[in-house]
């Protein structure tokens, strides 16, 4: 079985009109329990948890697991200029100690995945920033949280911009070296379709190198025109390519929930339709996997690296015979 975790602040999105004020983690997650076949949310931190840890075993009272928690670096307005990277010490403490109270979090509601997206941790201008020095910065800070707690792991959420100009953080292959240069055995990393998309990667291939070179923690599906961080529905623009990350994700045997980081709250959509919308599309799109693993025919194409071939027995499994 197939388990799909979502992002829980989607369900903002058009608020009963019970809802006076912002909801609670708690609210969002009622309404995420409603969605057909949804299995799991993550929770932001300090955000969703900080505030009452008990939201943990509430939102399993509903019938949803808690897939892992997500670093935000909002409480203090000083992270904007970084968080592992700030250039005063005492903000980049106070970015690692909230980072590991989130770990500890983590490991205390049985959901044992942090993920880092640290994109306040960059530059905007030439002549910002010495590189070389915000390179050690940010490997020194991911190498102390990882070692905070080993038995969590850590997956690092890379992304080419946004709030930043330039992220330090970019791309699978950065992230790779930082994930190296850190040496942690617990760490790995967190592929977005549609950040992979505007960093210019495949991300089947960003995929495979992360299995390769580290582990792949976390997949976020969603879709976009690779211009920027759309958020949009899985399969909304590439299918190809996402079917072509579901086959690898099967190749490299990865078995964590899939999760929906998309955006219904940006437009006003019914984030419960929406959702169910992207798991009956992804399940879908996973028969055809099912179907592609078996074709000596395909594997024959991608080792003779013959397009036509390969791209003539995937279609025919994406799409119905023509009326005669």
């Amino acid at each position: 079985m197939t388990h799909f975790a979502t992002r829980l602040n989607s369900f903002a999105s058009r608020p009963p009109a019970q809802w006076s004020g912002k909801p609670t983690a708690l609210m969002l997650a009622s309404r995420a329990a409603t969605v057909r076949g949804l299995t799991h949310v993550d929770l932001n931190y300090p955000d969703h948890v900080a505030a009452d840890p008990s939201v943990v075993a509430r939102i399993r009272d509903l019938g949803l697991e808690i897939n892992g928690l997500a670093m935000r670096y909002y409480t203090n307005p000083a992270f904007k200029l970084g968080a592992f990277t700030h250039p005063d010490a005492d903000v980049r403490r106070e970015a690692i100690e909230l980072t590991k109270r989130g770990i500890d979090a983590a490991l205390a509601a049985g959901a044992p995945l942090m993920t880092l997206w640290l994109g306040q941790d960059g530059f905007d201008t030439a002549f910002q920033a010495e590189y070389g020095r915000l390179w050690d910065l940010e490997v020194a800070g991911i190498a102390e949280v990882a070692s905070h707690a080993p038995e969590c792991m850590i997956s690092l959420e890379y992304k080419p911009n946004e709030p930043r100009a330039y992220s330090l953080l970019p791309d699978c292959a950065t992230t790779l070296l930082a994930i190296g240069a850190a040496g942690a055995p617990n760490l790995g990393v967190t592929l977005d379709f549609a950040h992979s998309l505007y960093a210019d990667e495949e991300p089947a291939l960003a995929a495979m190198l992360a299995a390769r070179h580290s582990r792949l923690l976390g997949v976020h599906l969603n879709d976009g025109n690779g211009k920027r961080d759309d958020g949009l529905m899985v399969a909304a623009v590439h299918t190809l390519k996402t079917l072509e990350l579901l086959v690898e994700l099967q190749r490299i045997g990865y078995a964590a929930p899939l999760y929906f980081d998309t955006f219904p709250d940006m437009t006003g959509l019914d984030p419960v339709a929406e959702c169910e919308v992207n798991i009956d599309t992804v399940n879908r799109l996973l028969g055809v996997v099912s179907t592609l693993g078996g074709d000596n025919g395909l594997a024959a194409a991608l080792e003779a690296q013959d397009a036509v071939a390969g791209m003539a027995i995937v279609q025919r499994r994406l799409l119905p015979e023509p009326r005669r």
